[in-house]
């Protein structure tokens, strides 16, 4: 029974390992962020690493368009035209929150998880360049797979190169 026990939980680790290698993980953000592009905007958006709910992503949506899912530590870049716009997130509750974009600007969005009757609810809330700059050591770029088609590509530092 032992060494069954034993080979189900290599089998497990095995597949934990594969299923982690599919994943890029994002790099820490860069000291400064990239210009959003002539007439547009940027939001970035941002969850820090607490323990409350760090099981629990943070899906942000473009009203039924997800854009992005927002793990424990982690942010997102997303360039947009300048406007209003609404986006939300969304578990046992929805958290609507509307964001002014400007030309030439970024905006900042928080997400926290707060405590839900059954699971965490996700809270949108509009953050500020200090608040963020607070955190930006502790954060990474989302994951590859959690990249949405109109969020901006990891705009981290390159990785060094090998000599």
């Amino acid at each position: 029974m032992r060494n069954e026990t034993v080979l189900i939980a290599l089998a497990l680790l095995s597949a934990t390992a594969a299923h982690g290698a599919e994943r890029v993980p994002g790099r820490p953000a860069p000291a400064s962020l990239p210009t959003p592009q002539e007439g547009q905007g940027q939001i970035l958006f941002w969850r820090s690493g607490t323990v409350v709910g760090s099981g629990m992503g943070c899906g942000v949506n473009l009203g039924t368009e997800r854009l992005s899912a927002l793990g424990a530590g982690h942010y997102f870049i997303l360039p947009m035209a300048p406007g209003t716009y609404q986006f939300n997130a969304k578990s046992e509750a929805k958290d609507v929150l509307d964001v002014a974009v400007k030309a030439g600007e970024t905006s900042y969005v928080k997400c926290t998880i707060k405590m839900g009757l059954m699971m965490g609810r996700p809270n949108l809330s509009p953050s500020t360049a200090a608040e963020y700059e607070k955190k930006r050591g502790d954060l990474k770029y989302v994951d590859s797979d959690d990249i949405g088609p109109k969020v901006l590509a990891d705009p981290g530092p390159a990785p060094a190169a090998n000599p």
